[in-house]
């Protein structure tokens, strides 16, 4: 299987992340991963803590390979590091993981948003990259993704709110006149999309949550630029750090 799956990271798979700033890779997990990981999520749940009890947005577990052997496995599995780094075309580390989960007919939707400016990087034109990795399937009513192709390209924006749906808009007023891709997942699939990629979910309008893990891959060379973050602040990093491998092992 993780031949497959590195098999479909060709040429032609790069080039367009790298034009459009996401890809959609099918089965990167067999059917068994795939329950086995989602099995340990609903396990997890039940003791897990939110980082945001009080948002409609999603449930967010931040760091669950910290807590959690089965889902450690998820977040560091060879496979999916194999074609992050097939994409990045560089030696990689992981910032840090998380469970997304949309409640039936709770949530709302998370609006347009960059990833990279919330993060405390500090590192020139080193990009970073999520994989989204579908644990159930996730048609558009369950509040699967939508990209902005392109808009990788627009860096040094301000931190976006997910919850305003103008926000990004207001940002950059071009956005609104973007291409829009809405990437619906079977169980088992997974996205790539880079740190700066506009991107969009959703709600969940089903009667089944929507479960995705997500793994966050930055260059090994990324260093600490001293803003607040959940991940970093209880930690005593100096502006200019490295990133310490134990804690944020390399791939």
């Amino acid at each position: 299987m993780q031949d497959q799956a590195t098999a479909a990271v060709s040429d032609r798979t790069v080039a367009s992340y790298r034009e459009r700033g996401f890809v959609h890779i099918p089965a990167v997990l067999t059917p068994a991963e795939t329950e086995h990981y989602r099995d340990a999520v609903i396990t997890y749940r039940d003791r897990g803590e939110t980082l945001n009890p009080d948002s409609s947005m999603f449930a967010q577990y931040l760091d669950v390979w910290q807590q959690d052997d089965t889902l450690a496995a998820l977040t560091r599995h060879p496979r999916l590091a194999a074609i992050a780094q097939r994409l990045a075309d560089a030696p990689l580390r992981l910032w840090h993981d998380q469970l997304l989960i949309k409640d039936p007919y709770k949530s709302v939707p998370t609006e347009f948003h960059q990833d990279q400016p919330f993060w405390p990087h500090r590192g020139g034109g080193i990009r970073a990259l999520t994989a989204w990795i579908a644990l159930v399937d996730v048609p558009v009513e369950r509040g699967c993704m939508t990209f902005m192709p392109g808009s990788q390209h627009k860096t040094g924006l301000p931190v976006q709110n997910p919850h305003d749906h103008q926000s990004l808009n207001q940002i950059w007023p071009e956005s609104q006149w973007q291409e829009r891709v809405t990437i619906p997942l079977r169980a088992g699939d997974c996205t790539f999309h880079d740190s700066w990629t506009a991107h969009t979910a959703n709600a969940n309008d089903t009667d089944r949550a929507r479960i995705a893990h997500t793994t966050i891959y930055m260059h090994t060379d990324t260093t600490f630029d001293g803003r607040p973050h959940p991940v970093t602040s209880p930690m005593d990093l100096e502006p200019g750090a490295p990133f310490p491998d134990q804690r944020f092992p390399r791939f």
